[in-house]
């Protein structure tokens, strides 16, 4: 027999269904969800037991759908030969599993996203399958678009930008402009293509020159600046009905761990934390702006030193996400933050690597946090009942009380509440080829391209020396990270220098010998380089692991070999008094390193390519930017968001 405290709670649960969710519907004229004022379909008390309970922890459960095999059985060892195919149209069976469960929302990667209109198809199919459930609550449906190194819409056909920290190098002349420009760009094409959540704007204040994940998708070093970028984005962002992410909470920025392959710990005293790691989250929760926060699996021993017994009976700390000490009693209690808490993908090795799959769950949940984030994966059809599976095991939690109910209703209540604030403005995408006609119109305009180059040209930070080419010289070697970026310069460069005589070779692949030719055949040379390589978040997450150690394990063990390549290289090309110019392509810490080389410095925080739809040309601002710049056709007016070591930089030559 239920207790009396948990008839109470029940009740009240059923009070809150009345009045939020069984009231949602479309609206024949507007074709927008809409609260009705009817109370057709409710859930009654005498079956809410059952229904109730499990549709309020279905709403806090956010999959992937990336990768889809529905004809293939998954192997006992999935690592072998996993499913790559990626879900771009959305099958019955899953688009019934939304409906059957009641599920709350959903993430898609770059794999999902092929073009504009199947994007904006594939959304509108997975809101109408919402559309068909009992609740009728439409789907978040979220997206890392951070911009920069993060973007999943294709970067052909949308507008991806340089990133954070290209945005913070354009804070000491320009203010917040950028960061607002940029954030409503980002809300009007997440919003045209279906999309009503973004995990961005990254508000990590990066100290650490070792951060191999954060690095330039923040905006610096500054906290206040930080604060004020991330605010100024978000803000942006929301006013298109796309609720933005601040991440990562407690603070990733100065960690030397990826926490998508390990458990990180952040050793800063209490007062550090709340000047520092805090001080941006806090300023937007002040400004009463924000309405998700993302958790980091991160340890603060200064914040909680608490540990737990994990799956492989190893006493842990316990990470951010699982711990009420930081999700509840600061975040909520101390800092006054009132909106919604979601995880960081709960599959990232942070956590997989020590809690199952359920464990995780009711351990964030009882943490503070409201959605649980990428739980577990579907990637073939009897993955499906993986969903149902986990809502019984929460289900049980609750009545076993290793869920407390009133929790989960405090919870609902806040996604019902963000729900209703943000998604019944939006549009219901009945007439899906209306809207295809629309993102079209609004991706990557001719007015955001012009945006994005913009951002470029204005952030470029010139860190010693002068751009611009000596007009004597008639022939310049580029040696550039890969191949793709020789042909995106050279392309670049032709355009606004036809007359100089370019090579380019790639540090990747190219022989000493060539290099060392084509040096001594030119009048001067450029180099670029990209320092940390790329990490698990740019390439989508956990699933690549097997891609990312193929192809970047091998690079990243010998990055070294390659950075003693190109000082090699440019040692060379000072031996013969050949002028040098130097470009940072990602983080400008490496300009300590390499200014004994080179004349001339120049950070980009960006070096992202694609190939032009109409031209067919590889292209990128970055490199348009840089083109400008050595035909002096374009004056570096960016500041560094980070410290270096100005005094050792100029005094080397």
């Amino acid at each position: 027999m239920k207790s009396l405290h948990l008839q109470k709670t029940i009740l009240l649960i059923t009070c809150v269904l009345t009045t939020f969710v069984t009231a949602f519907h479309v609206d024949s004229a507007t074709n927008n969800w809409e609260i009705s004022p009817s109370s057709k379909n409710l859930i009654s008390a005498q079956d809410f037991d059952s229904k109730g309970i499990r549709l309020a922890l279905a709403q806090k459960i956010m999959l992937d759908l990336r990768y889809y095999c529905p004809d293939r059985v998954e192997n006992s060892n999935p690592n072998k030969n996993p499913c790559k195919t990626p879900m771009t149209k959305l099958p019955q069976e899953l688009a019934d599993m939304i409906t059957n469960s009641n599920l709350g929302g959903i993430i898609l990667f770059s794999d999902n996203l092929q073009n504009t209109a199947q994007i904006v198809q594939l959304t509108h199919d997975l809101q109408q399958a919402a559309a068909r459930s009992s609740s009728k609550i439409p789907l978040f449906i979220s997206v890392d678009q951070e911009g920069g190194r993060v973007a999943r819409l294709p970067r052909a056909t949308s507008t991806s930008f340089s990133g954070n920290m290209a945005i913070g190098a354009t804070y000491k002349k320009y203010g917040t402009k950028y960061a607002t420009m940029v954030g409503d760009v980002l809300g009007q094409e997440l919003s045209a293509t279906g999309f009503n959540v973004n995990h961005g704007p990254n508000v990590d204040v990066n100290i650490n020159p070792n951060n191999p994940v954060i690095n330039v998708r923040s905006f610096g070093e500054n906290p206040s600046t930080v604060a004020k970028l991330g605010l100024a984005q978000l803000q942006a962002m929301q006013k298109h009905n796309v609720i933005g992410t601040l991440k990562h909470f407690p603070g990733h920025g100065d960690t030397s761990v990826d926490s998508h392959t390990g458990l990180p710990r952040v050793n800063h005293s209490l007062y550090k934390i709340k000047q520092v790691d805090l001080a941006p989250f806090q300023y937007a929760i002040d400004n009463k702006q924000v309405d998700m926060i993302m958790t980091a699996h991160i340890q603060y021993p200064e914040l909680d030193n608490s540990t737990f017994l994990s799956k492989s009976g190893d006493v842990m700390m316990k990470p951010a996400t699982m711990s009420k000490k930081i999700l509840t009693d600061l975040l909520r209690t101390d800092m006054g933050y009132q909106g919604l808490i979601i995880t960081d993908a709960l599959d990232m090795r942070g956590i997989s690597a020590f809690f199952s799959e359920t464990e995780a769950v009711v351990e964030t949940f009882n943490a503070g946090a409201d959605i649980a984030l990428m739980p577990f994966k579907v990637r073939f059809k009897q993955d499906i009942t993986q969903l149902p599976n986990l809502l019984n095991e929460l289900n049980q939690a609750i009545y076993s009380k290793r869920l407390d109910t009133k929790q989960t209703l405090n919870s609902l209540q806040r996604i019902l509440s963000v729900k209703e604030k943000y998604l019944l403005k939006s549009q219901l995408p009945n007439a899906a080829k209306t809207n295809q006609d629309q993102a079209n119109e609004i991706l990557a305009s001719d007015k955001h391209r012009e945006l994005e180059q913009e951002l470029s040209d204005r952030s470029v930070t010139l860190i010693k020396g002068s751009p611009k080419l000596n007009t004597k010289i008639t022939s310049l070697h580029l040696l550039m990270p890969d191949q793709s970026k020789c042909v995106a310069l050279t392309t670049a460069i032709k355009k606004v220098k036809p007359k100089l005589t370019l090579s380019c070779s790639s540090i990747l692949n190219s022989s000493d010998a060539a290099d060392m030719k084509q040096i001594n055949q030119a009048n001067a040379v450029l180099a670029g380089s990209i320092t940390p390589y790329q990490s698990m978040a740019e390439m989508g997450g956990m699933d690549d692991m097997a891609a990312f150690n193929k192809a970047f394990g091998s690079l990243s063990s010998n990055k070294k070999r390659l950075d003693s390549k190109l000082k090699s290289l440019l040692r060379y090309a000072k031996q013969l008094n050949k002028p040098v110019t130097f470009v940072s392509l990602r983080m400008p810490y490496e300009a300590e390193q390499y200014s004994i080389y080179a004349d001339t410095i120049i950070a980009t925080y960006a070096y992202n390519q694609y190939q032009d739809i109409n031209t067919g040309e590889i292209t990128s601002p970055v490199y348009n930017s840089l083109a400008k710049l050595i035909a002096g056709k374009l004056t570096p007016t960016g500041s560094l968001p980070v410290s270096l070591d100005m005094n050792k930089i100029k005094a080397q030559h």
